[in-house]
């Protein structure tokens, strides 16, 4: 797609073009001569003398006339701007914009957009305006308009990244494929899946072709909401369009399968990368440390290793994120032996440990409570000059409050206040979290309190936090001040807050709210598999097994699939209301949709039918589940089916 704009023909004389001939020049004529030699020159000092002639006219005229030599250009602008800023126009700092464009000089143009839009405060649409009326002079091309595109999520103005496309489209004018795909990006950045998904079928409906980051961006899109088979269904489609897939590509689907917990999938395709790309794509060190990754999250860490050194037999090299996964991986996994032994390794092929490494290590020594060895790695990280980051304050303080040192922590906190080596509010959030697990709520308002007395501002984990405990403890009206607080200071509330909200409402058996507030959330497609999980055992908890169910099917009609913890809620009431057949139906079906019930679904099973229903039965089922994967819950197998063995045993014998 392209412009319509008008262009201008420019004929450049050999060497450098001073301007065009004249037959009789007027004196600005005169004057632009005078100051683009001088200009070339750097005669700034001469320049001074003729800058009372200078106009805002003329400011525009000699940067059009060093469109090829941007440099000269941008000192030209910045000496304008030193003498008299009144002649840096609107429109003098758009015709510099088109220069950078026109010499590809991309960074620099968005640098001076950043600067318009937030050091001057000029609004994106008068930006746009001025390039516009601009263009035909700067004989430029329609990549400035995908430059200010790019700048506005650049720098978070989202809505006028979206009003300057429709303005330029109601002017007939078409930005590229990669304004868009600058701007769908942007929106994932935000985590706005389902504002991306609109915006993309409109890109769609108006006739753009996609490319490869197109299609990068929505199989993301697909992956970060779980919908893997719709991801490699987009995979295909982009082959039959002819479009090649890249790295980022395979890389995104690999990850998606492995936060899935799909590791047998993610496997195959990393194996077959080169296949499914035509030997065209190699796995990298990301395809590598995405597979690592995932094997290390569910303890597979010897595995994960092996893909390491297979990693270094393909010629690519381990960075700082491979050894860190790993280091993590053995150190969550208790063996922190091989963490030492992994970072030994690191030092000796030249890499330092970064604090990220460090901090691994801390947490899980000080979840053995091996404060020594905390202290001692402490020790190390200061003598290698490795600074400490939140995380690291934060492992230390959550240590300190874990093993009942809460007056310690709040010194320590106070002293790392002082001496300003945070400031956020990432480390008040842990000390508030303890606080409201501990149900000190009075201690999480001081805290609060606090927070504001230092300059921080609470942010939505603080605020999510707070709710949360209010919302347990049962006391909504609280709840819901914190929630109204958080609207006035415009701090857009998550779904983990819905979540706690819905959570409070269910609990004082205020359905009507609940439901009104899930009915907000469909519209604007925000909810997942917590947000039904929590109305269902709502429901269920005051005996409305139908309207439970019921949303289960509405879940699926949604596109939120339900979890084990939907069905073992949904099992668990069946066993209290002693349908204990359509209890045993209902883990068949779970089964069924691939979900093997885990030791929950395997305790409330044979504890209800324990007390309700023949040892035989109970046998019978212990068998059937573990047969069927299900890995048995070692207290409840010893408590219950161990003596019905031994009393069958018995019988027997």
């Amino acid at each position: 797609m392209s412009v319509s704009l008008p262009r201008k023909s420019y004929h450049l004389s050999r060497g450098f073009h001073v301007g065009k001939q004249f037959l009789n020049p007027s004196v600005e004529d005169i004057v632009l001569r005078a100051i683009c030699v001088n200009v070339k020159q750097r005669r700034w000092k001469f320049l001074e003398q003729i800058s009372p002639k200078l106009t805002n006219l003329l400011v525009s005229r000699v940067l059009r006339e060093f469109r090829a030599f941007p440099n000269l250009a941008l000192e030209f602008y910045n000496w304008v701007g030193e003498s008299n800023k009144d002649f840096l126009s609107l429109e003098s700092s758009c015709t510099l914009i088109h220069v950078f464009v026109n010499s590809r000089r991309f960074d620099s143009a968005l640098s001076l957009i950043g600067s318009l839009m937030n050091v001057k405060g000029v609004p994106p649409l008068e930006i746009l305006e001025g390039l516009i009326n601009s263009f035909e002079a700067c004989s430029t091309s329609p990549a400035v308009f995908d430059a200010l595109v790019r700048a506005c999520a650049q720098f978070g103005a989202t809505e006028s990244a979206y009003e300057v496309i429709k303005k330029l489209r109601l002017k007939e004018i078409w930005v590229t494929v990669h304004a868009w795909n600058n701007f769908l990006n942007h929106l994932l950045k935000l985590n706005e899946v389902c504002r991306f998904w609109n915006m993309y079928r409109e890109m769609v409906s108006f006739g753009y072709v996609e490319n490869v980051y197109t299609f990068n961006l929505v199989i993301y899109a697909l992956c970060k909401e779980s919908r893997l088979l719709e991801a490699m269904s987009v995979f295909y489609r982009m082959l039959k369009s002819g479009v090649w897939p890249n790295i980022v590509t395979f890389n995104m689907i690999v990850d998606g399968a492995c936060k899935m917990g799909d590791l047998e999938l993610a496997l195959k395709l990393f194996k077959k990368i080169g296949v499914m790309s035509g030997d065209c794509v190699r796995p990298n060190s990301v395809s590598y440390n995405c597979i690592i990754n995932g094997f290390c999250k569910v303890g597979a860490v010897s595995f994960a290793e092996k893909l390491r050194n297979d990693m270094t037999k393909a010629g690519v090299e381990s960075n700082l994120r491979t050894y860190a996964t790993l280091v993590d991986g053995y150190a969550r996994g208790g063996s922190l032996e091989d963490s030492f032994r992994l970072c030994d390794e690191m030092v000796q092929r030249g890499l330092t440990p970064n604090a990220v490494v460090y901090n691994s290590i801390i947490h899980w020594l000080y979840a053995e409570g091996d404060l020594e060895g905390v202290f001692l790695l402490l020790s190390d990280m200061m003598e290698k000059h490795v600074p400490a980051d939140r995380f690291t304050y934060s492992i230390l303080m959550k240590g300190l409050c874990r093993d009942g040192h809460v007056s310690e922590s709040l010194e320590f906190y106070s002293q790392v206040l002082e001496r300003k080596l945070v400031e956020d509010a990432f480390s008040f959030n842990i000390l508030i979290d303890h606080m409201c697990k501990t149900k000190n709520l009075v201690g999480a308002k001081q805290l609060l309190a606090n927070m504001y007395v230092r300059g921080l501002l609470p942010d939505v984990v603080t605020y999510g936090t707070l709710i949360d405990s209010y919302c347990k403890e049962g006391s909504i009206e609280s709840a819901v001040e914190v929630y109204d607080k958080m609207i006035k200071v415009e701090k857009k509330p998550n779904l983990v807050i819905y979540n706690s909200v819905i959570n409070g409402l269910c609990k004082e058996a205020a359905f009507h709210v609940a439901e009104h507030l899930l009915d907000g959330l469909r519209r604007v497609g925000i909810f997942d598999t917590i947000t039904y999980n929590t109305l269902i055992n709502g429901y269920c908890m005051i005996g409305k097994i139908g309207a439970a169910f019921d949303l289960v099917s509405e879940m699926r009609e949604m596109g939120v699939l339900p979890n084990r913890v939907t069905y073992n809620i949904l099992i668990n009431f069946l066993c209290k209301l002693g349908s204990f057949k359509d209890a045993k139906e209902l883990m068949k079906v779970m089964i069924l949709q691939g979900m093997i019930p885990d030791s929950i679904t395997y305790t409330i099973l044979i504890t209800k039918f324990s007390k309700n229903c023949h040892p035989e039965e109970v046998i019978k089922l212990h068998d059937d589940m573990v047969i069927n994967g299900v890995i048995p819950d070692e207290q409840t197998y010893k408590t219950i089916i161990c003596p019905l063995l031994e009393e069958e045993n018995v019988k027997n014998s």
